[in-house]
């Protein structure tokens, strides 16, 4: 079965409508899917409708950012109540801060010769509210400053470089609560991309399972080959459920939808008692 429990629309960083992103993971071949985008639910509705229409299991979920001993850290909701008012709540408070976040970003470009960044990462996002490293990426790709958006994250986007700016997002215990109180299931959004060395990254694995998380991303498009196999044994040792999803933004950015290995047989897939 081709399961599908990551990716975004242009109510968040996405490039497609919810219902046109459902409808390209039905051409894919994608059997259940998740729309996951980040600290909102507002295009869930519309994404369930066109399920609907075009016989894809749907799964309504968040990926929610989180502030984990001073690294950026995604948890991803599945199976949630979108109508949850502790959820919707807590998920406003966590959006409130990106619009001062990409000011000072667009301030530190400034300081390396990039001029109108803030201006040009909100022309492309299509929910300002919702204005993230994406959208500088897709900027700084458009304007010629990098050839791609993976360069654009590489040289500017990630800590250390002129284009990031830290912001204190939500607490990792409190994500997990949110998503269990609304019925859902917590997951570790690729693990993989977390600049952690192996003791921090074991760590950050033992609290998410002490504090209720589910599962793990194992297969999704941030890992590499090697990555699928190092957190499949990850998700064994901890006794993890695993996870699939390409984390597709958009055509031709990243992986595609549906597109990803299956995950090994011996693993507990998240959805495995889902009924569908």
């Amino acid at each position: 079965m081709n399961v599908d429990l990551h990716c975004h629309s242009n109510v968040s960083d996405g490039l497609l409508a919810p219902a046109d992103l459902v409808r390209r993971a039905a051409s894919q071949g994608v059997a259940v899917l998740a729309l996951t985008d980040h600290d909102q639910l507002d295009g869930l509705e519309e994404a369930r409708a066109a399920a609907r229409e075009a016989g894809v299991a749907f799964v309504d979920g968040v990926e929610i950012s989180v502030t984990w001993r001073g690294t950026t850290v995604h948890v991803v909701g599945l199976r949630i109540d979108a109508s949850h008012a502790r959820l919707g709540a807590a998920l406003e408070t966590v959006r409130s801060g990106r619009i001062d976040r990409a000011r000072r970003m667009a301030r530190d470009l400034e300081t390396v010769g990039i001029e109108g960044s803030f201006e040009g990462a909100m022309r492309h996002a299509e929910n300002p509210q919702m204005v993230s490293r994406t959208h500088f990426a897709r900027f700084l790709v458009a304007n010629g400053t990098v050839p791609d958006a993976k360069s654009a994250f590489r040289h500017y986007l990630v800590p250390g470089k002129p284009g990031y700016a830290t912001h204190q997002w939500a607490a990792l215990a409190d994500a997990v609560a949110w998503i269990r109180a609304a019925g859902g299931q917590a997951v570790l959004a690729h693990p993989g991309r977390y600049r952690l060395g192996s003791s921090a990254l074991e760590a950050l694995l033992a609290e998410f399972r002490g504090l209720g998380g589910k599962a793990i991303e194992v297969v999704t498009g941030s890992h590499s080959p090697e990555q699928y196999r190092q957190f499949a044994e990850l998700a064994r040792r901890f006794g993890f459920a695993a996870s699939r999803g390409s984390d597709f933004h958009g055509p031709r950015e990243g992986a595609e939808l549906g597109s990803l290995p299956q995950l090994d047989a011996d693993l507990r897939a998240v959805w495995a008692d889902w009924g569908h």
